[in-house]
C-alpha cells in the first residue's frame, strides 16, 4: 500500500505493507542507515527517531502508524552537523564503539526540545530507555548537558533532508 511520508523535511511517498516497522522503511526502502537496528523489540532504543518532535523507536513503529507526523532521522537532525547535540557528542568525544549513538542522539535532541536546561535527574530519567554496550553512560550525560548549555535549535527539517548525512 503506499503511504506518504514526511521525512526529514521531504515528502515520500513508499509502497509497503502497512505493518512494515518504520525502521526497515527508512533503511532499506529510502536508505537511510543511520536509524541503526539493535535488538528489533524496543528494547535497545538504537533505532529511535523522532516522530513528530516525539521520540520513538522505529522498530515498533509501523509506517501506516507513522504517516501521520512529521519523521526525523539521524541524518535530518542536522544538514551540516551544527545541532547542538552533535557538536557536544564530537567536543566529549563520546562514542566508543558508536553503534547505539543515533539513538542516543535523538532521545537527547528531544529532550532538549522539551526542557532546555534538564537537571541530571532529568537526563538520567530521559535517557534510561536507551541502552549502551559499551557504557559510555557518563560521557552521554555530559554531552547532554554540553548540548543544554550550547542552547536550542529546532529538530524540524524542513527543507533539510540531506539523505546520507549523519551516523553511519
Amino acid at each position: 500500500m503506499p503511504y506518504t511520508l514526511r521525512v526529514n523535511g521531504k515528502t515520500v511517498t513508499v509502497d509497503v505493507p502497512s505493518e512494515m516497522p518504520l525502521l526497515w522503511v527508512l533503511r532499506d526502502v529510502l536508505n537511510l542507515k543511520g536509524t541503526k537496528y539493535g535488538c528489533g523489540v524496543g528494547q535497545c532504543r538504537a533505532c529511535t527517531v523522532h516522530l513528530g518532535g516525539t521520540a520513538v523507536p522505529s522498530c515498533l513503529t509501523t509506517v501506516s502508524a507513522a504517516a501521520a507526523a512529521p519523521i526525523t532521522t539521524i541524518e535530518g537532525l542536522s544538514a551540516d552537523g551544527t545541532h547542538p547535540v552533535q557538536i557536544a557528542w564530537q567536543e566529549i568525544d563520546v562514542p566508543q564503539c558508536g553503534y547505539c549513538q543515533a539513538g542516543q542522539m535523538m532521545t537527547a535532541a528531544s529532550l532538549l526540545t522539551s526542557k532546555p536546561r534538564p537537571t541530571v535527574a532529568e537526563i538520567d530519567s530521559a535517557m534510561s530507555a536507551n541502552l549502551c554496550r559499551c557504557g559510555t553512560y557518563l560521557r552521554i550525560r555530559q554531552a547532554v548537558q554540553r548540548a543544554a548549555a550550547l542552547g536550542p535549535k529546532s529538530t524540524t527539517t524542513e527543507g533539510q533532508g540531506q539523505p546520507g548525512k549523519g551516523a553511519e
